[in-house]
């Protein structure tokens, strides 16, 4: 029966947004790990974790990773741990793929997959072919899920050949990313056109960027998808931009929503078995 239940994933801090940006932003392992506390117990089971540098600049070192891994599971042991190997700032292999050796009680559970190249408002996110495949490889090798980051219609087309291919295996777990500029709007029927092109097997998470965060997420609750959130995405609580956010309220509203629509939040042991970790 938890099969209809949601899933809350928190991006807490992303790569670009500053305390400048917003004051609640989590920074340093200590933040962050404070931050997820407070939105597991309110109700969030997948944390998808950045790393940044003692400067507060993205960094891309395991031992950044590692520390904040630690940290994280020494609160919640149970919570699920996705970890980033973003091509937005960080080029090389070596580099986007540094986090994936982390072993044993700070392997994480999960790491991004974006499946195409794709513009963002002011830079480039590159991830040609090989560099997909080659993610994917040691995710599988690693015994990773992916978290397979969508952009837009073509991305899933290139998901389902990759399926073919048996580059991809399952579990399959998407997040459907709408109204980035350069990309998908947040049209209801974009989402509802992407999901139903989706494998049969895969759960799905719906991600609004900016002003579309909560427009996104609804639509994914109502749509019996889960929902990505947080300060990665969304730096508000308004669209006036007149109310900065903290990952906690966004949470905390999400799950209001979701009582409204007759759904129950997964506990994480719920989670890990609709995505496939257990």
């Amino acid at each position: 029966m938890h099969r209809n239940k949601l899933i809350i994933n928190v991006a807490a801090t992303g790569i670009i947004p500053t305390k400048s940006d917003n004051l609640h932003l989590p920074i340093t392992p200590n933040e962050i790990a404070e931050d997820c506390n407070r939105c597991y117990q309110a109700g969030a089971s997948i944390f998808h974790l950045h790393a940044r540098d003692e400067e507060g600049k993205p960094t891309y070192r395991s031992e950044v990773y590692r520390e904040i891994i630690s940290k994280v599971r020494n609160r919640r042991p149970d919570a699920i741990i996705c970890v980033s190997t973003s091509g937005r700032v960080f080029k090389t292999f070596e580099e986007r793929s540094e986090v994936l050796n982390l072993a044993g009680g700070l392997k994480p559970d999960m790491a991004s997959l974006t499946l195409g190249s794709h513009n963002f408002p002011k830079q480039a996110s590159v991830n040609e072919p090989d560099m997909i495949c080659a993610l994917a490889k040691k995710m599988q090798d690693r015994g990773i899920v992916p978290e397979l980051e969508i952009f837009d219609l073509g991305m899933i087309d290139y998901a389902n050949y990759l399926i073919e291919k048996k580059v991809l295996r399952k579990p399959f777990y998407f997040n459907i990313f709408l109204g980035s500029l350069g990309a998908s709007s947040s049209k209801p029927f974009h989402l509802a056109n992407m999901v139903t092109s989706l494998p049969d097997d895969a759960a799905w998470a719906g991600a609004g960027i900016g002003r579309s965060q909560f427009f996104v997420n609804s639509m994914a609750i109502t749509m019996g998808g889960h929902v990505r959130v947080g300060l990665e995405d969304n730096l508000y609580l308004d669209l006036e931009k007149k109310r900065q956010a903290t990952n906690l309220e966004m949470v905390e509203r999400l799950v209001n929503l979701a009582k409204a629509a007759e759904r129950e939040v997964c506990t994480p042991m719920e989670a890990r078995d609709i995505v496939g970790l257990v």
